[in-house]
């Protein structure tokens, strides 16, 4: 088994379970988004505001394929990594794909601070404020680059560490 990927909406705890789970399985940690800041030396925010987001998935395309190419790693990526269709078959080629996921209510708590999620954000803008709303729109856009995952944990009534404990068990069995 080379690596181990955490896709899922943005609040299903990737980052959270993604270091727990990478302890379980004796793993490094990463986690892409936060690599892109670092690489670049701003905020993904920032990076929406004075690039947009193409420029952002050209970034997260670069460290898709630097990750990908690396072993014993849990890969935890941002909430549309999975939007392109090369990062996927990259990430499946290089590791298996675990789709974490969580109920709108749980989701809406987890994302509630504006600003800091771009993409949510500027749907809610669209949809009159509703963050709820925009929460079950992306969730419908994105259900079947989800369902592309080998396995699926639900994270919304699970601690990091259950998680955790169930990607390692699943890992095993290869």
């Amino acid at each position: 088994m080379k690596n181990v990927v955490l896709i899922g909406f943005m609040g299903t705890g990737k980052s959270s379970c993604g270091r727990a789970a990478a302890q379980q399985l004796g793993y490094r940690f990463v986690d892409l988004d936060k690599e892109i800041e670092d690489r670049y030396g701003m905020a993904i925010p920032e990076m929406f505001k004075k690039y947009g987001e193409a420029y952002f998935r050209d970034k997260e395309k670069e460290m898709v394929r630097y990750w990908a190419a690396q072993k014993n790693t849990v890969i935890s990526t941002g909430g549309g990594t999975v939007k392109d269709a090369e990062n996927v078959a990259l990430l499946k080629a290089t590791g298996k794909i675990i789709c974490l996921t969580a109920d709108v209510d749980t989701l809406l708590a987890r994302t509630d601070k504006q600003g800091r999620r771009p993409v949510l954000d500027a749907r809610a803008a669209e949809l009159g404020g509703d963050r709820r709303q925009a929460i079950r729109s992306l969730l419908d856009e994105r259900q079947p680059m989800y369902e592309q995952a080998d396995y699926a944990v639900d994270t919304g009534e699970l601690s990091p560490l259950q998680v955790a404990i169930k990607i390692a068990e699943y890992i095993k069995k290869f």
